[in-house]
């Protein structure tokens, strides 16, 4: 049994404090709390792992402004030109007002 269900368990069956649960087991007490509110929220799904990615990016690049890097990389290869992050920023500046590092856009390309 999971660590997370023996505290539950303590607390809800037996009904022990969640201040004695926590000192019992060596969690915090936040810990016990965020557990037993996600409990009653969404029963036995609430054991189950969770992923400790983020949910967003807010510095990534925009998606349409990698669509766009791509199409003007495509065009210019298509056209005979150098499509190097250099070439493909100055194109981005110059007909788009977007600056991308060089950086950037060697990892896009």
């Amino acid at each position: 049994m999971s660590k997370a269900k023996l505290v539950i368990t303590a607390v809800v069956v037996e009904g022990r404090t969640q201040a004695e649960v926590a000192a019992a087991y060596g969690v915090s007490k936040g810990w016990v709390s965020k557990l037993l509110a996600r409990y009653r929220v969404e029963g036995e799904a609430a054991f189950a792992p969770r992923s400790r990615r983020r949910k967003s990016s807010p510095s990534a690049t925009p998606a349409s402004t990698v669509e766009l890097v791509l199409r003007l990389g495509k065009q210019l290869t298509e056209q005979g030109l150098d499509a190097g992050a250099d070439t493909i920023g100055w194109h981005l500046l110059q007909h788009h007002d977007t600056i991308l590092s060089r950086a950037t856009l060697n990892r896009l390309l």
